[in-house]
């Protein structure tokens, strides 16, 4: 396993949309396991793999309730809205509020290429939304809430 290096806001890749996981290999398995290295590293509760500047659909999310790995992420329902502060690994020192779903059902593939269907609600919700919009290009930043800009961390 290693760490890598995170990508930061202004960097292009993290406006491009990821290409679909179809190897499930050993090589997707070091991705994942250094995802979540660098995850714990940054003190983050999601990293999705273009942060890392890999253009693969591929996620890793920690909220207290252990890993959790997602690879070709597809949410197929989404219930209730929250507004909530959010940052970002790849927008340093930042956060602000952005509405998201309240709980939401996935489909997914683990590392070894099983489908599992995932249930989430509150952060674990808002942590699956945050980091699927990552791998379409799209940051938190892009959603803020509007009248409330985005502040610096304390």
């Amino acid at each position: 396993m290693a760490i890598r290096s995170v990508v930061k806001i202004g960097d292009e890749i993290l406006r491009k949309k990821s290409k679909e996981v179809v190897e499930f290999d050993f090589k997707l398995a070091d991705l994942l396991d250094d995802m979540v290295e660098t995850m714990r590293k940054a003190d983050g509760a999601g990293l999705a793999a273009p942060q890392v500047g890999i253009l693969k659909r591929v996620v890793v999310i920690d909220v207290g309730q252990g890993i959790v790995e997602l690879v070709n992420p597809k949410i197929l329902k989404t219930a209730g809205a929250v507004s909530e502060i959010e940052g970002c690994l790849s927008v340093p020192n930042k956060k602000g509020y952005v509405i998201r779903p309240k709980s939401v059902k996935l489909e997914a593939f683990d590392r070894c290429g099983n489908k599992c269907i995932i249930k989430g609600e509150d952060l674990f919700a808002r942590a699956i939304c945050h980091e699927i919009d990552h791998l379409d290009g799209i940051l938190y930043v892009d959603k803020l809430e509007e009248g409330r800009p985005l502040m610096n961390e304390k």
